[in-house]
């Protein structure tokens, strides 16, 4: 008879409530779930059930908030729990060695990158951003550094060329999902085999910042190209034009090279609104002026045809 583990699910957003499911459909027993504490959101800054919260409430899964596993009394409780195992996916805050230690079976993650390509909080939009024609889903056994750990399974997943953070995001989920169920079983079987990761090929997956989406136009189109992709659905790249802050997106590169300025507009139709760059040119095909909604650039034309008149130069 396979056995039964007693486990502890530490997530927060969507990607780790899908994971979070994946392991509700096992046999095995999630005891408790971890996950960040509610925060405000929208307009009326009301507190806001986070995916993971919302997935464990609907399955009756006790439910955890601490703002920190730091403190002796929230290690003290993991302990009471006896898990067997820690499974954690997009926890957002840090494990100490002491809660790594609790598990019989020690904590695993399930990281959204072929490790050691890119370790952090964001390798789905860093991969993208990058121009990586390949991206996938690793679980690891966890240790103290930040996803240094030794690697038990890795599935990959090719980028298309019109591949979102969103797009890629789904993927890889579902592709993580059935990986853990993969380990969890390969774990009562006693058949997991750890590798280690080679350290001197790793970087670092840093947050998105809405500053970092400003487009520089000096840069070559296929890398802006992959910048807009990377930051949709957030935070959204973006160029001043008129003063005005214009979220781009969407785009696609063109290896046509125009005499005119990098941020020139070369070229504006119902395909979209051309943008000389520094290499090869970038035509914008779904924009959003401010307090309004994003629209294609048709039809942003139609109402707006002069401020993106061929000439005008974003800054």
């Amino acid at each position: 008879m396979t056995q039964r583990l007693r486990i502890i699910f530490a997530g927060t957003p969507d990607f780790a409530s899908l994971h979070l499911q994946a392991v509700i459909d096992t046999p095995h027993e999630v005891i408790a779930v971890y996950s960040q504490p509610d925060r405000p959101a929208g307009r009326g800054r009301k507190l806001i059930f986070n995916p993971v919260k919302q997935r464990a409430l609907e399955n009756n899964i006790p439910i955890f908030q601490p703002k920190t596993l730091k403190t002796e009394e929230v290690q003290q409780e993991l302990m009471a729990l006896k898990p067997d195992l820690i499974v954690v996916v997009a926890y957002g805050l840090l494990l100490p060695g002491v809660v790594l230690d609790i598990p019989v079976y020690g904590c695993i993650n399930v990281h959204g990158s072929l490790l050691p390509r890119w370790r952090g909080a964001a390798p789905i939009q860093r991969a993208i951003a990058a121009g990586d024609t390949e991206t996938g889903v690793t679980i690891m056994q966890m240790d103290v550094g930040l996803d240094t750990g030794d690697m038990l399974l890795k599935a990959c997943c090719p980028i298309r060329r019109d591949d979102t953070s969103k797009s890629l995001h789904d993927r890889l989920a579902t592709i993580g999902a059935s990986c853990l169920q993969q380990v969890l079983d390969l774990i009562t079987a006693g058949h997991t085999i750890a590798e280690k990761q080679d350290n001197s090929l790793a970087n670092y997956a840093h947050k998105m910042s809405k500053e970092e989406g400003g487009i520089n136009w000096n840069r070559p189109a296929a890398e802006l190209d992959s910048l807009i992709r990377a930051f949709n659905p957030w935070p959204v790249a973006w160029a001043e034009l008129d003063g005005e802050r214009i979220r781009v997106w969407g785009a696609s590169a063109c290896e046509t090279d125009f005499e005119q300025a990098a941020g020139t507009i070369v070229g504006a139709g119902k395909d979209g609104i051309v943008v000389s760059c520094g290499a090869g040119s970038l035509m914008l095909k779904q924009l959003q002026r401010p307090g309004s909604r994003a629209m294609s650039a048709q039809d942003l034309l139609n109402s707006r045809s002069e401020q993106f008149a061929p000439g005008k130069q974003f800054a």
